[in-house]
């Protein structure tokens, strides 16, 4: 079919990250997204026209079809996913129309699958405290290690973000970074005093040990070959560190986004200032955090009020 050309697909990504200024990562995702769809059409050939019959063909075969990176064998692919997958190809149906390649949108009358409510995965004050204190900061990498998550649980940065950052973001003498986000849009936000001096320290390293210039803006966090450090580069070092503090949960770079929330709306910080420092564009997205401190809250009344 004419509008799974790879011309189409490559020029919908290139409009992706060009003028939505969506990140590498959420662009590949889109792309495979459309990729897979257009492999299950090819599969069928008798689909010779996408409607609303065929889009819940679809949708039949993704709620059997297998989760591959699932430990588990007979895993099926999460909800969450489904939905990703529709709104991907919604959002791929709406650029056709745009540009004038077809004239209706299959996936728009489809209803997005019911997903089960998410609880962000995150450390309590003592175990954040616990992690970041065992990290030694007395190598050079040992050093960016410690500053690395510092800066991540002082800031609630998303982890592209903070790759993605340069020395000059960093504004020392008023406690400020700049971060860009999802969107292209930047955020200027606070940073701690902690995470300033494990900079500083990291970065005195670089100057003595690597012989890198302190006023060169190189990226922020460099790898042992001294090029930038990748998002999944961050997630493994997290995973070694995590697993040698004895942490059992899966945390990720995203549990110490999530972590810097919780924490801040358990300490009283208002839920509108955490959706800027976050970056949320709706307030709804910020608001998943907030059960964990009701939750917090109704077990301090359920102990301390004498009529329950």
């Amino acid at each position: 079919m004419k509008q799974f050309a790879a011309s189409y697909i490559t020029s919908f990504i290139r409009f992706l990250t060009a003028e939505k200024g969506y990140s590498e990562s959420t662009s590949r995702a889109y792309k495979t997204d459309v990729s897979e769809f257009a492999d299950f059409l090819k599969q069928n050939p008798q689909y010779n026209k996408i409607d609303n019959i065929v889009v819940r063909k679809y949708l039949s075969f993704l709620h059997a079809k297998k989760n591959e990176k699932s430990k588990n064998k007979t895993a099926t692919i999460k909800k969450s996913t489904i939905a990703r997958k529709l709104s991907s190809l919604r959002t791929f149906y709406n650029y056709l129309i745009k540009n004038s390649i077809v004239q209706e949108n299959p996936f728009e009358a489809v209803a997005t699958p019911k997903q089960a409510k998410y609880t962000p995965l995150y450390l309590t004050v003592d175990e954040i405290f616990a992690m970041l204190d065992s990290i030694e900061d007395n190598t050079l990498l040992t050093a960016r290690n410690r500053a690395l998550f510092e800066t991540i649980y002082s800031t609630g940065t998303r982890v592209a973000e903070i790759a993605n950052a340069n020395i000059n973001d960093i504004d020392f003498e008023n406690r400020l970074i700049r971060v860009v986000g999802k969107g292209n849009k930047e955020r200027i936000l606070p940073i701690g005093k902690k995470a300033l001096e494990a900079l500083k320290k990291y970065r005195a390293k670089l100057h003595s040990e690597a012989k890198i210039a302190p006023d060169l803006d190189t990226p922020l966090f460099l790898n042992k070959n001294k090029t930038r450090l990748t998002s999944r580069s961050i997630a493994r070092i997290l995973n070694k560190i995590v697993k040698e503090c004895g942490i059992a949960a899966p945390i990720s770079p995203h549990s110490l986004r999530h972590t810097f929330a919780t924490h801040m709306l358990d300490a009283g910080a208002d839920l509108r200032a955490v959706q800027e420092l976050l970056g949320h564009k709706r307030l709804s997205t910020t608001q998943k955090y907030t059960h964990i401190s009701i939750d917090k809250l109704m077990e301090t009344y359920d102990k301390a009020h004498p009529r329950k």
